[in-house]
């Protein structure tokens, strides 16, 4: 049985959340995968040095992709089935991934520096170790790093593992900053944008527990009178 008119809207727009959620989760899924196996960053896993700093985030993404894609889906076939179960487990869902959010807001700022050292001493490994080695994979892997943060060296030394540092006129290749530095200072000067975007996240999950609740009502309510 359909619901009436006026609540037609609101199941539409449940849909329409439930496809962007579902996109999204998709969205954090595919980078994970694409981080996990990619040529230039899965030797970051598969070797006797691999830290758990990107072991953890990497799959983190994949695991919280694949369960936002599982959730977005849920709430789709709720709504289009009109199925009070499915959008009480959808909302429940939801309640918990943004506990989850929370927690992990509240851990990452109280451990703000442990990630930044943990991070800091894998790019040193990894540099030692292509100091040492000279392995392709690990060339690719400092590149990234240095020209993502426009950094060179532990020291900021261009002469130090040159071909991997980002290219450049002289006088900018001897002012280019240490990566140790841009690592922090990347964290200091980003983390309101990271709070924001959680913040925000935080605010899109809470849109959808009340648009799930509303409509699950809805539809109970509408099949009591009938």
């Amino acid at each position: 049985m359909k619901v009436p008119g006026g609540i037609q809207c609101l199941k539409y727009l449940m849909i329409i959340f439930s496809v962007i959620f579902a996109f999204a989760g998709t969205a954090l899924l595919s980078i994970g995968l694409w981080l996990r196996f990619d040529p230039k960053t899965k030797d970051l896993f598969e070797g006797p040095d691999s830290t758990h700093v990107f072991y953890t985030v990497v799959y983190m993404l994949i695991g919280v992709g694949a369960v936002i894609m599982a959730v977005g889906f849920l709430g789709c076939c709720g709504a289009i089935r009109e199925s009070p179960c499915m959008l009480g487990t959808f909302f429940a869902l939801l309640l918990v991934l943004f506990a989850i959010q929370v927690a992990a807001g509240i851990w990452g700022f109280y451990n703000q520096s442990k990630v930044v050292d943990d991070i800091t001493t894998f790019y040193v490994q990894t540099y030692n170790n292509y100091k040492t080695t000279g392995e392709e994979a690990l060339r690719e892997t400092l590149r990234l790093i240095q020209s993502g943060l426009n950094c060179c060296g532990p020291t900021g030394n261009a002469d130090a593992a040159k071909d991997t540092c980002p290219q450049g006129e002289l006088l900018e290749e001897l002012m280019t900053k240490s990566c140790p530095d841009a690592i922090e200072e990347v964290f200091d000067s980003k983390l309101h944008i990271v709070g924001g975007v959680g913040i925000a996240v935080g605010i899109i999950m809470i849109f959808g527990m009340i648009l799930s609740m509303l409509l699950c009502c809805a539809i109970r309510k509408s099949r009591e009178i009938v």
